[in-house]
Formats: C-alpha cells, structure tokens, sequence
C-alpha cells in the first residue's frame, strides 16, 4: 500500500507544533479584534459628527487603509518603520498593530453605517416623549445600533483570522509557518507531506472560523425576524 504521507501529521511533536501555531494565529487576530472593536466604535461615532474636517480626516483614514493592501502594511511597519526610526518590533507585536489598523478603519464603518440606518424619526420619537439625549442613546439607539452591528462584527472577526495568515511572511511562526517547516523537515521521506499538512491547516482554520460566521449568519436571521 502506498504512504500516503499522512503519518507525518503523528510523527514527534508535529500535532502539538500545529497546534501551537493555531494558538499563535488565534492569540493575534483575537487581540487585534478586541482593540480593533474599541477603537471602531469610537472611529464611528466620530465619523457620524456633522462637523467637515472631522468627517474628511477619517474619510482620507478610512479609504487608505482600504486601498492598501493588509501585506503591504505589513511589510511597511515591520521592515519600513523598525528601519527608519530603529524601533525594535517583534512580529507579532507588527502583526497586531497592522491588523488593529485595518480592522479599526473596517469597524468604523460597520459603525458609521449602524448609526446611520436608524430612522430619524425615532431620534424625535424620544424627544417626544420627554426623554433626554442620553437616555434616547441608552434606550433607543444603542439597543438597535447593536442589533445590527454584532453579526458584521463577529463577521469581521473571521476574516480577520483568516487575514492572519499572511503574517508568516514576516517570519512569525503561526499555524502556516509551522507546517512549512514540517514539509520542509520532511520533503525528501515523505514527498506528498505537503498535501496533509496543508489539509490540515484547511482544517484547523474551518472548524476555528465556521462556528463563528453559523453565528454571524443566525443573529442576523434572527433579528431580522
């Protein structure tokens, strides 16, 4: 019977190091979804001010960050600014200021958006009622501006794990970078190494992110409802 090179995934320590590499994936992406969450929702509320210099700084913010690629940033932060300014930035630490740039631009917006589709009406409805601005956020706003911003959060939050995996290109050793040192280990016993390993990154990364964007998909089938 032909080796299929599965046995390689068993050998030594290999499950633990793949394991250890998703842990490494899921610790970035998860911090960097956390400040990117904080900062968003203040980015948004400042984009939804009336004021034109305020709206116009966090426009220009907004559509360079989307323009320019999350690899590109990378790479600008962690080999351009260590070398220009000789600040000394570990991988991961780039990786998490890259990714909570991007996300607090991609977050804002989801907020910019949620505050803007409640009606204006139920601003007036509110203040029909006697309620004070504070309480027509606490009782009215918030409730529905949250009903339609978690499942694009939590939505956000996949691909954000998923955008992570670009960091190997940085040299962090995540999920992605332990497997090619397996294969690499392994390249001339076990030459189909390649397959299994990477199916198995395929993997790790669906049972992590399909849970998570069922959870996206249900909240928003069921507010809708």
């Amino acid at each position: 019977m032909q080796d299929l090179g599965i046995r390689v995934l068993f050998e030594g320590k290999n499950l633990i190091r793949l394991l250890g590499g998703l842990w490494v994936t899921l610790r970035i992406s998860l911090l960097s979804a956390a400040i990117s969450i904080v900062l968003g929702i203040l980015l948004g509320m400042v984009m939804n001010r009336k004021n034109p210099i305020t709206r116009a700084i966090t426009r220009v913010y907004l559509e360079f960050i989307r323009i320019m690629p999350q690899l590109v940033l990378l790479f600008l932060v962690y080999f351009g600014l260590t070398k220009a300014f000789g600040i000394n930035l570990t991988g991961e630490t780039a990786a998490v200021i890259v990714f909570s740039i991007w996300g607090t631009a991609e977050m804002g917006d989801l907020v910019r958006g949620a505050l803007q589709s409640i009606p204006k009406h139920q601003y007036e409805s509110g203040k029909a009622i006697g309620l004070t601005q504070l309480q027509i956020y606490c009782y009215i706003i918030i409730p529905q501006t949250i009903r339609r911003l978690l499942p694009l959060a939590i939505n956000l939050i996949t691909r954000m794990i998923k955008t992570t995996s670009l960091i190997v290109l940085i040299g962090v050793v995540e999920m992605v970078k332990v497997g090619q040192q397996i294969i690499e280990a392994n390249r001339l016993t076990v030459p189909s190494a390649s397959l299994w390993v990477y199916a198995f990154i395929f993997f790790l990364y669906f049972i992590v992110c399909y849970p998570i964007s069922r959870l996206s998909a249900c909240l928003e089938k069921r507010w809708k409802n």
